[in-house]
């Protein structure tokens, strides 16, 4: 099973990807960032930081971008991407993302989204695109603070000690 996080290299995007991380210490799940790249669209790129104000458009130079923004933050984490057309609409984005998501057997998928829980569902929302695909469950990241991994170390049954009552004699 994976953990899979669709990763722009926003904020959200960057705190589900160390939530991952963190269910990742507890469920040792394998990581995989996907990063969804709309061919020459200058202005979704800048609207997202991959590009500088007057830097051309070069998938390799973004691809690379997000890869090492991957690695900084989890190292373990596999990263892919995927090419779409210049002006591919929300729609086709999250299905990229849900036909990953089936083709990696995700077991979650952590979503960063500011609107996600507010509103049940936008027109224009991948994430609610995303999560509605019952394969897989679907972790709603708003927060850009990292989450408190010690708590989830601590109460996680792997890292307790079992009770003589479990151990054979």
């Amino acid at each position: 099973m994976t953990f899979m996080v669709p990763f722009d290299g926003k904020e959200l995007a960057e705190a589900a990807l160390v939530r991952a991380k963190e269910f990742n210490t507890v469920l040792d799940e394998r990581i995989v960032a996907v990063s969804v790249i709309p061919k020459e669209n200058v202005e979704y790129a800048r609207e997202r930081g991959w590009l500088q104000k007057d830097e051309p458009f070069d998938v390799k130079r973004i691809v690379a971008k997000l890869h090492e923004q991957v690695l900084e933050l989890a190292p373990e984490a596999n990263f892919r991407h995927i090419v779409v057309s210049r002006y591919a609409p929300t729609g086709t984005i999250a299905s990229q993302l849900r036909r990953h998501a089936e083709q990696e057997d995700a077991s979650m998928v952590f979503i960063g989204s500011e609107n996600a829980g507010r509103v049940v569902s936008t027109v224009s929302s991948v994430g609610n695109n995303v999560a509605s695909d019952e394969d897989y469950d679907v972790v709603i990241i708003r927060n850009r603070t990292p989450s408190k991994i010690a708590k989830i170390r601590n109460n996680s049954p792997h890292r307790r000690q079992k009770s003589d009552f479990y151990f054979p004699r």
